[in-house]
């Protein structure tokens, strides 16, 4: 099974670091999910952690080397990628898109094979896009292009997947159907999950370890039972929320405490009587 981890990481975008001396090891084998409000540093995180973006200090490791030491093939090979707001040519349609998935797994003396075509037609059933298969991607709605996009990534076939913000674009229940598939993956395919999510609920409901990042530093790890409480959600998102456990799972939902209904009723008395 492939581990990645992060050793003292420092890394930002110009002189301004976003995440500072930070170190995380992906749990092997397991769906984690990166929260914390916009701009913590969890797509850096990620980035980082794909060699996409090279830390100013400390490294990052994939199965105990330096990740910077280890070839683009052989990386795709072992996890896969799927970024914020994915870019295809003009034109693409869904299958070659898919298709691209096993380009990691080819060499010129053995192209295309049966193998690859059983993995890509998979791929395309496991995201409900097998009908989309001869549409052009720029012709999909954001729903439908997402689950291209994540169809795509199961086909490379990794035991490694880094999800950034994976339900973007989706509706609830294709939201829902995402991560039931993740999960899938995880528990029959043994695939190790890490994602960025910004439902808290989605995370609570479909993870076994939440990250909780704040500034550009993890605060707090563990299981969605152990991270989620009320002082937490206040201290990191400024959140007022009550944490009750859902009937059918045990698991913690989030609250709002909304402060609405309390300002209209405070400011009734000064209101003006209605005219009659």
């Amino acid at each position: 099974m492939t581990t990645l981890s992060a050793q003292s990481v420092t890394v930002g975008y110009g002189d301004a670091p976003v995440v500072s001396d930070l170190s995380f090891e992906v749990p092997p084998g397991q769906v984690t999910s990166i929260i914390g409000p916009n701009g913590c540093g969890k797509s850096t995180l990620l980035r980082t952690m794909a060699r996409l973006l090279k830390p100013t200090s400390g490294r990052v490791l994939l199965d105990g080397r330096p990740i910077s030491e280890v070839g683009t093939r052989e990386i795709a090979q072992r996890m896969a990628l799927l970024p914020q707001s994915p870019l295809a040519p003009d034109g693409l349609v869904v299958r070659d898109l898919v298709g691209r998935g096993r380009h990691p797994h080819q060499r010129w003396f053995a192209q295309w094979s049966r193998e690859d075509e059983a993995i890509v037609e998979a791929a395309l059933a496991m995201t409900d896009t097998t009908a989309l298969r001869d549409r052009p991607i720029d012709q999909l709605s954001g729903g439908q292009r997402q689950r291209a996009w994540i169809a795509m990534t199961l086909a490379q076939d990794t035991d490694l997947m880094l999800l950034d913000e994976p339900t973007t674009y989706l509706d609830l229940a294709h939201q829902v159907e995402v991560l039931d598939l993740v999960t899938r993956l995880n528990r029959e395919r043994g695939r190790t999950v890490v994602m960025v999510l910004h439902d808290l609920n989605l995370a609570a409901r479909y993870s076994d370890v939440i990250v909780v990042m704040k500034s550009g530093a993890i605060i707090a790890q563990g299981s969605p039972s152990d991270v989620f409480t009320p002082d937490m959600l206040s201290a990191v998102f400024g959140l007022d929320a009550d944490v009750i456990p859902d009937p059918r799972t045990g698991l913690p939902i989030v609250v709002p405490t909304s402060s609405a209904a309390r300002v209209m009723a405070s400011d009734l008395p000064a209101l003006a009587p209605p005219v009659r």
